[in-house]
């Protein structure tokens, strides 16, 4: 959860800090190029000046004389160009005048009108810097002076300046990135805190809570009414199975009193049929009572044993008991297998409950792929029947007239889910096929 946090996090300040800095950038980068420019102009504008008195005098030499100094001293291609297109004074090294930039800023100023200036040079550009200002005014304008200047200086400044900008960035950024480990290790302690609680809740310890509350206000509470819901929902349920438990205790006594009541009935009996029938229907009942009041009790105790056994021990120890119900069972289980005690209980009710509804010959226990099958060879269930077979006293249509509580696969199924497993009903083709999954190996 931390790495993700900050998976999150680290590329938004990285998005904050382009934000930020690009266009910071590019205004350096324009102030820079603007800075230049207006020196090159002062330079040019000087020229023009000079250009104008010594054309209309015819005095040249003191202007070329400039021109030459200017162009050696500071290595910028410079020139007087004629109305007509012809370079009248210059410099050594004269500039292009094919360029695209030269040609319309030569256009521009020999119309009258001084070219606008420059866009920002970028450290990548290499395209020099050209400055044009006519020489003469509005209609009078008889030539322009033009500059060509080299850009490698002016864009080695810019990226120097970027580089120190990056620099005085990135270190915020980095401290700023260091200072989020901790917070966020400090935000989310009481998450990790949560989460491992409601695993080990999930794992069966219903009784743990949260105990190092810390972190924001807000986590905090939440942890505070994380434990206060563990104690609230651990408390209902103890009440539920200790009213559960204790009304089946308190029923057991008048139910067993009222039996053997019923039981010493038999001898007063008339001889009519239909008072002996009347006598059996009221003892199946109070034995009926009494499986209820068994089940009831195996519900309030679902909780999930952490012994386990192995599985072919447990068969062999079971074997004997189901043979016992009549019919025959097959047994194939391997050994090594590890299973929660818990369930030779409910491998006891699925066997029994096999031979009692099925209607088969035959219920084989077997294991295929860690999978735990118990199946029959007898009539089975339809799929919306096994739907619904789980659910507490649920019985099959075709079995009202079998004793039983409609209880014993649900409290199978909740054993099994509570050991970490899960328990489903296929079709056997013929018969009836339940299948217990464990719960995956730590």
């Amino acid at each position: 959860m931390l790495r993700r946090l900050l998976l999150v996090l680290i590329p938004l300040l990285l998005l904050l800090a382009a934000a930020l800095g690009v266009p910071l950038a590019n205004a350096v980068a324009e102030r820079e190029t603007q800075t230049t420019y207006l020196d090159r102009l002062a330079d040019v504008s000087r020229f023009a000046s000079l250009a104008e008195t010594a054309l209309t005098s015819e005095r040249t030499e003191a202007l070329q004389d400039e021109l030459t100094r200017y162009g050696q001293l500071y290595g910028i291609p410079v020139a007087v160009v004629a109305a007509g297109g012809d370079v009248v004074l210059g410099s050594a090294q004269r500039p292009d005048l094919k360029d695209p930039a030269v040609v319309a800023g030569l256009s521009a100023a020999l119309s009258g009108y001084r070219p606008g200036p420059p866009d920002a040079v970028m450290p990548w550009e290499t395209s020099p810097l050209v400055v044009v200002e006519p020489v003469g005014r509005d209609s009078e304008v008889v030539a322009a002076v033009v500059a060509v200047s080299p850009t490698d200086r002016l864009r080695a400044d810019i990226l120097s300046q970027w580089g120190w900008l990056a620099v005085l960035g990135v270190l915020p950024l980095l401290a700023v990135i260091a200072a989020a480990w901790p917070i966020s290790r400090w935000i989310l302690r009481p998450i990790r805190r949560l989460d491992e609680a409601t695993a080990a809740i999930a794992g069966g310890l219903v009784d743990t809570h949260v105990d190092d509350v810390s972190g924001p206000p807000e986590l905090r509470r939440l942890s505070t009414s994380f434990n206060t819901m563990v104690d609230v929902v651990n408390t209902a349920m103890r009440r539920q199975r200790d009213f559960v438990a204790d009304a089946s205790h308190q029923l057991r006594n008048p139910l067993a009193s009222l039996r053997l009541a019923v039981d010493n009935l038999e001898p007063h009996l008339p001889g009519e049929e239909f008072a002996r029938e009347a006598h059996q229907i009221a003892v199946e009942e109070a034995q009926e009572m009494g499986n209820v009041l068994d089940a009831l009790l195996a519900a309030t105790r679902l909780d999930a044993a952490a012994e386990t056994v192995d599985l072919a021990l447990l068969v062999s120890a079971h074997l004997p008991k189901w043979q016992a119900l009549g019919v025959a069972v097959e047994t194939d289980v391997p050994a090594g297998q590890r299973v929660p005690v818990s369930y030779g209980s409910v491998l006891d009710e699925l066997v029994a409950n096999a031979a009692r509804l099925s209607g088969g010959t035959t219920v084989r226990v077997f294991s295929v792929d860690g999978e735990l099958h118990v199946a029959d060879n007898g009539a089975g269930l339809s799929e919306s029947d096994r739907a619904l077979a789980l659910g507490r006293f649920w019985r099959s249509p075709k079995h009202q007239n079998i004793s039983g509580t409609g209880l014993g696969l649900a409290i199978c199924a909740d054993l099994v889910a509570a050991a970490g497993g899960s328990l489903r009903l296929d079709d056997a083709n013929p018969g009836l096929d339940v299948v217990i999954t464990p719960a995956s190996p730590a």
